[in-house]
């Protein structure tokens, strides 16, 4: 009889077991977006940020390269114009998203329109760096996601990572001391999207909170 169950109980384990790993890999931020969304790598970072945008009253929202692709890919691309456009909804704040590629920006902007969040989040057409260099708003929260980065070609390892050195200079004068800076795609081969940009925030006194996948930055 002892040995029944614990046949049985092998079996049943044998095909728990895949069940329950795919929940504990299920990174969802619910209850703020609905638990079947996964945010997987970036889930940490979203959590965090969304607790200091609460914490910090955040009224203008920025984002460089926009989610061409809503929350249809949110483990892979992560969602964040949805998410934050979202959030922007909840708390009588903005969201200002752009991008260079009008594909992306359609995308997005078909997102917006699905979520109902027109309101609260306005897709631009444009280079994020005429974007910012005449952005007349004092800024809350900057992510910084444009340029697509390469995990094998060195060149453009280069040109993204300096995109994001002057996307964050440009908006540097428009920053506070409660300001929020978020740079996705950084745990990657060369050091990802935030290299340079975060070598040259650490001289500018901000600090690292969260140093993962993305890399999340505040004022010290």
């Amino acid at each position: 009889m002892n040995y029944l169950f614990i046949i049985l109980l092998l079996v049943l384990l044998g095909i728990a077991f895949p069940k329950i790993l795919k929940l504990i890999k299920h990174k969802s931020l619910y209850p703020f977006m609905p638990y079947k969304y996964n945010f997987r790598r970036r889930r940490i970072t979203f959590s965090k940020t969304l607790q200091l945008l609460n914490e910090r009253n955040a009224k203008i929202l920025v984002e460089t390269g926009t989610s061409r692709n809503g929350l249809k890919a949110t483990k892979t691309d992560g969602g964040a114009t949805i998410v934050f456009g979202k959030w922007a909804k909840e708390n009588s704040a903005k969201l200002h998203s752009v991008d260079i590629s009008k594909d992306s920006v359609q995308g997005a902007q078909e997102a917006v329109q699905e979520e109902s969040l027109q309101d609260s989040t306005t897709v631009y057409l444009g280079d994020s760096l005429d974007f910012l260099k005449n952005f007349n708003e004092s800024i809350d929260f900057l992510y910084l996601d444009s340029y697509d980065y390469s995990k094998t070609d060195i060149e453009i390892q280069k040109k993204s990572q300096e995109h994001h050195l002057q996307e964050f200079i440009l908006a540097e004068d428009k920053l506070h001391d409660k300001s929020i800076v978020l740079i996705d795609d950084c745990r990657l081969p060369g050091g990802g999207k935030g290299k340079t940009v975060v070598e040259y925030m650490l001289k500018k006194d901000w600090e690292i909170l969260i140093n993962a996948y993305q890399i999340l930055l505040v004022k010290k």
